[in-house]
């Protein structure tokens, strides 16, 4: 069996267990044993992680404060650079800015 690709797999689903605490400070201290644990692994890359981790907590921890996520704009993001992509660049920036605006509008068919 491959060690390192095991303590990494069992560290990535340890590091799930931030997002289930209740309190910030519980958060914070499942975070430092995670970080302990990565720096005590001997896994190079896993040790890199766990300083930009470390680099990053309280942007990480500010979730408890304001239970606020970016998953919904990078979404959005997503679906315009498909379009984007889909249409090789729009040669009219206007409407290029309508297709953006309309991309959540609901379609239609009629059926019959």
């Amino acid at each position: 069996m491959n060690a390192p690709l095991m303590k990494g797999y069992y560290l990535k689903e340890s590091l799930r267990e931030i997002w289930m605490q209740v309190t910030k400070e519980q958060a914070q201290q499942v975070l430092m044993n995670w970080v302990e644990q990565a720096q005590d692994s001997k896994v190079p890359l896993l040790q890199k992680f766990a300083m930009t981790l470390m680099a990053h907590r309280s942007g990480i921890l500010s979730w408890y404060d304001h239970h606020i996520s970016t998953g919904k704009l990078e979404g959005i993001n997503n679906k315009i650079k498909t379009m984007k992509r889909q249409a090789y660049g729009y040669r009219d920036e206007k409407f290029f800015e309508l297709k953006i605006l309309s991309l959540h509008d609901k379609t239609y068919a009629f059926v019959g």
